[in-house]
């Protein structure tokens, strides 16, 4: 079923939802090693029996020195999971509230300009060939403008396999996104047509199920890989950063997709209740609160147009506040 095997009391449970996930067709990879460690948690909490208790969870959710509190959020969200899937099965288990974790601190998102959009890529398009990663002068330049013109998750763009990527539809399928989502992505037809050339030139011998931006091992690239090509492009085109944790990050490149969406939007007069609907679902958003951030984010940015957007959608822009954080 995985790499990893339990031992804990519950480790049916586990067993079981994992199984689940996967018959439904989620990839549940990352949370497996996370329920991993979980398990081994369970083996050295000695009051710990066959269920899912408030002690335990509590126990489980002590924050660790140096820890984000994304990561303790991740961390507890696995286990709400694994409580849910025991409570739907009849046998009684503390389900932690949704909102018992304090919030992560806010983060502002770097919305790049037009002109830094273009500096950027004419960076990306002009990446050498490099013997240690043969295919990295074809995968950069394409992978950075699915970040950009999807709007997707890093982790979205290097889980894509050859068979999520229909090159006659022009449409990505995103499996097992944030929230365990799937989700059809449309592409513009100038990707998509990068899409056809780049697929000629690295996967005319792969499998359907081989990953869409490989890495030599036969694996996805990894996110850290990009993110130190990403550094080096910000580098080249001129584009400041404030050292870690203060960005412009890899995940700006999806908030900038949305601001640039709601911009061109508002002034070609579109009905914007009608279309923030399509942009929560086109990003993969779990609640309509987290697409209507970019209204705010959007009338900062362009004072030109931020009585169009407060005139007609005041009531839903939420104001900057600390719970500003890295949700969507």
């Amino acid at each position: 079923m995985n790499e990893f095997n339990y031992h804990s009391s519950l480790q049916g449970f586990i067993e079981g939802m994992i199984r689940e996930k996967q018959s439904l067709g989620y990839k549940y990879d990352s949370s497996v090693r996370l329920l991993y460690q979980f398990d081994q948690f369970c083996l050295n909490y000695s009051r710990v029996d066959a269920a899912i208790t408030k002690k335990l969870v509590f126990a489980w959710i002590q924050r660790k020195p140096n820890e984000s509190l994304a990561t303790l959020q991740t961390r507890a969200s696995v286990v709400r999971q694994l409580a849910l899937y025991v409570t739907r099965l009849g046998v009684q288990a503390y389900v932690l509230p949704k909102n018992a974790l304090p919030k992560a601190l806010g983060y502002t998102p770097y919305i790049f300009s037009d002109k830094e959009i273009a500096a950027l890529l004419k960076q990306v398009d002009a990446c050498q060939f490099c013997t240690e990663v043969p295919l990295r002068h074809r995968i950069m330049p394409l992978l950075f403008r699915l970040l950009y013109g999807c709007g997707l998750r890093i982790s979205e763009a290097l889980n894509l396999r050859l068979q999520d990527v229909d090159l006659n539809a022009g449409v990505l399928t995103v499996i097992d996104g944030k929230f365990n989502k799937d989700r059809l992505v449309p592409m513009s037809l100038e990707n998509t047509s990068h899409c056809r050339g780049y697929v000629k030139a690295v996967h005319l011998f792969s499998g359907e199920n081989a990953y869409f931006f490989p890495a030599p091992t036969g694996q996805a690239v990894t996110k850290g890989n990009v993110y130190k090509n990403f550094r080096r492009f910000l580098w080249q085109a001129r584009i400041s950063h404030g050292g870690w944790g203060k960005g412009p990050r890899l995940h700006d490149f999806r908030h900038t997709f949305a601001v640039h969406c709601l911009r061109q939007w508002v002034l070609q007069g579109k009905d914007l209740a009608a279309y923030l609907p399509i942009l929560k679902t086109y990003l993969g958003h779990d609640s309509f609160r987290d697409t209507s951030r970019y209204l705010r984010l959007t009338a900062e940015l362009y004072p030109d147009i931020t009585a169009k957007v407060e005139h007609a959608f005041g009531h839903v822009i939420p104001s900057m506040g600390g719970d500003d954080h890295e949700t969507d």
